[in-house]
C-alpha cells in the first residue's frame, strides 16, 4: 500500500502569488509553485500553511484538506498515484483518528488509526466481499473480532495478526456452529516467544458441532 511518508512536502521557496501580512510573510489565500515543481493552493497564516488547501505533488499524488503549521492536521484526503486514497482524520502529518482507506487491490478499511496504521476498532472489507470487523493493534488484527465470508462466519480472537484461543464457526444456512480453539505454532524449529515476529501459523482444533437457534446466530461478536 502507498504511504505518504514517501511524499515529503516542500516549504516556501519558489514562486508565490497571494496575500501577505505586514512582515511580508505569506498570509491569507495564495498559490505557490515550489522548487521541486510541487504546487500548493490554499490558506496561509503568518508564513505557514494553515487552514484548507490543496497540495499537488509532481508525481501526481495530492492532498486536499486542513493544515496546521505546515502539517496535515484535521480532516483531509490523500490521493496516491497508484489510485489508492485515504480520507479522514490527520494529526501532525499522520493518519490519526477515524478514516477510510481504499487500497489499490480494491480492499477497503474503515475505522480507527494511530500513527499511520490501523489501530483500534475497524472494518476491513476484501474485494471479494469477505469482511473482518474487530480490533486492530499496530496495523494487525489483535483482540476480538468477526470474519464474515460467503459460506460462514467466524467469531474469535487474534494475536498480532494470528488467530488464537477460543472461537466458533457459524454456518447460518445450516443452523449449526462448530466451536473450538486456535493454537499458534512456529513454522520450523524453535519455540514461540510472546514478542516473537518469526514465521507462525494457526491451527484449528474443533471441539463440538451443535445446532443453534436464530437467536443464537445473532449473538454479539464478543460472545464466545
Amino acid at each position: 500500500m502507498s504511504e505518504e511518508n514517501d511524499f515529503e512536502e516542500e516549504e516556501f521557496f519558489g514562486t508565490y502569488e497571494g496575500g501577505r501580512n505586514e512582515r511580508g510573510e505569506r498570509h491569507g489565500y495564495g498559490k505557490a509553485i515550489l522548487p521541486n515543481h510541487d504546487t500548493y493552493e490554499g490558506n496561509y497564516e503568518n508564513g505557514q500553511r494553515n487552514g484548507e488547501g490543496l497540495y499537488i505533488f509532481i508525481n501526481g499524488a495530492r492532498y486536499f484538506g486542513e493544515y496546521l503549521d505546515n502539517r496535515k492536521h484535521g480532516k483531509g484526503a490523500f490521493y496516491y498515484p497508484d489510485g489508492s486514497y485515504y480520507q479522514g482524520d490527520w494529526v501532525e502529518n499522520k493518519r490519526n483518528g477515524y478514516g477510510i482507506y481504499r487500497y489499490i487491490n480494491g480492499d477497503t478499511y474503515e475505522g480507527e488509526w494511530r500513527d499511520h496504521v490501523r489501530h483500534g476498532k475497524g472494518t476491513y472489507i476484501c474485494k471479494d466481499g469477505t469482511k473482518y470487523i474487530g480490533q486492530w493493534r499496530k496495523g494487525k488484527m489483535h483482540g476480538s473480532g468477526e470474519v464474515i465470508a460467503a459460506k460462514y462466519r467466524f467469531i474469535g480472537n487474534w494475536h498480532k495478526g494470528w488467530l488464537c484461543g477460543e472461537g466458533r464457526y457459524i454456518f447460518d444456512k445450516l443452523s449449526c456452529q462448530q466451536t473450538g480453539k486456535y493454537h499458534i505454532f512456529p513454522v520450523g524449529p524453535g519455540e514461540i516467544r510472546e514478542d516473537s515476529e518469526d514465521l507462525k501459523a494457526s491451527q484449528w482444533d474443533a471441539e463440538a458441532i451443535e445446532l443453534i437457534t436464530p437467536e443464537e446466530q445473532e449473538m454479539p461478536s464478543n460472545a464466545l
